[in-house]
């Protein structure tokens, strides 16, 4: 079946003969038992969820897993990746990455004896060489936040295994819909389910997805040993907003297209990162092993002031953390989403401090290209233009 089918064609409730369409909250911590020397399929909340189960299903079958497991948020699903590792074990992540991964890795998981060292996974080559003997896992996101940057999947699962490492993928800025990990060669794939898995800006949730049953084994026993596990009603947020992912999705990359159109031949915008742009230093790479270019996109005006004014006039694009709303939302990563990057990655990760990032909504096309000229041209307005010469300053990743 298409994906568009399988986004609403599972069984909703296994085993229920009354044949609900939609998922049952099963709102209740524990379940009455027949036996009292053994356990039936449920027992208890924390251990396992009718609800959670058809989400987690429902997940795997999407990223061509085997297992899937829905935690209370993006970063539960990271800290449990990280929970994997032990003592002397190394992680090495790509340097362009979200700021609370960067924050937990750098600020939690090394004070249990687990070391975390960056490098630019766009560049195989170098990434490669901050591996060693103790590399356990490494870890990138692709398309990367908020650089945009396109990692060859493919590639760094290579060299992760080559290392015996594991090899995790964020997808949340993808959306198994269009990306997913497993197929070239990620042993994890996880998400921020409160991005585009649910939405809609009412759910916050993370997932992880595996195709080997040991590794599934792993992560089961640390869901239900720190009781970090998705609640039922949350579940059935996640299961409705699935439905539309296609839908969404078609809509925003199409709105975020035309945006990064908009904003590349703007005078006033130096550059522009987007993967769907034929100019992208990421676009074959992205064409070879993703189905889009998303709904995110960021750009650099050249001045702070000026961007945090952009963000200030706009109406439809509101100033907000996250992204993959059915909201359009703005900001200035610098200065929100990626503050927490622990200064000793800042000073090599170069996050330029005037980037605007963009999240595209489903609003009407032409309202947000009229919205953004607006706050652009307020931003602007009596400032002498600080770009003499498009053609030498324009850069578009």
């Amino acid at each position: 079946m298409k994906f568009a089918t399988r986004l609403v064609d599972y069984d909703a409730a296994p085993g229920d003969l009354n044949r609900p369409m939609a998922t049952p909250i099963y709102q209740t911590s524990t379940f009455a038992q027949e036996k009292a020397d053994s356990f039936g399929p449920y027992d208890y909340t924390r251990s396992g969820n009718p609800t959670r189960r058809v989400l987690e299903d429902h997940l795997a079958d999407l990223e061509n897993g085997k297992r899937g497991f829905v935690f209370s948020s993006g970063m539960t699903a990271i800290t449990t990746v990280g929970r994997l590792l032990c003592a002397g074990d190394e992680i090495v992540a790509d340097w362009d990455l979200y700021g609370g991964a960067c924050r937990f890795f750098s600020q939690v998981l090394d004070r249990s004896g687990v070391v975390v060292r960056y490098a630019d996974a766009s560049n195989p080559e170098l990434f490669a060489q901050s591996c060693g003997p103790n590399t356990k896992m490494v870890y990138v996101e692709s398309p990367t936040n908020p650089l945009l940057h396109v990692i060859d999947l493919k590639v760094m699962a290579a060299l992760a295994h080559q290392r015996g490492a594991l090899f995790c993928v964020d997808n949340s800025s993808m959306s198994p819909y269009l990306q997913n990990p497993l197929d070239l060669g990620a042993d994890i794939v996880l998400h921020s389910a409160t991005k585009y898995l649910g939405g809609h800006s009412d759910v916050t949730g993370g997932a992880i997805v595996v195709k080997d049953d040991a590794l599934a084994k792993d992560i089961y026993f640390l869901q239900n040993a720190e009781g970090s596990a998705l609640g039922p009603f949350d579940c059935f947020l996640l299961l409705r907003g699935l439905k539309t992912l296609k839908l969404r999705l078609d809509a925003q990359q199409g709105s975020a297209a035309a945006i990064a159109r908009f904003l590349q031949n703007h005078p006033h915008v130096r550059h522009v990162y987007y993967p769907g742009l034929a100019t992208s230093q990421g676009y074959s790479v992205q064409q070879q092993q993703a189905r889009g270019a998303g709904g995110v996109l960021s750009f650099t005006t050249g001045s702070f002031d000026r961007s945090r004014r952009i963000a200030e006039a706009s109406h439809l694009f509101h100033i907000s953390v996250s992204f993959g709303s059915v909201h359009s939302t703005i900001s200035l990563p610098g200065s929100m989403s990626h503050a927490s990057v622990p200064a000793e990655l800042k000073a090599i990760r170069a996050l330029p401090p005037d980037l605007v990032r963009v999240s595209v909504g489903i609003e009407d096309q032409e309202d947000l290209l009229d919205d953004l000229s607006r706050a652009i041209d307020i931003a602007c307005e009596g400032q002498q233009d600080e770009k003499t010469d498009k053609t030498d300053s324009v850069r578009v990743e």
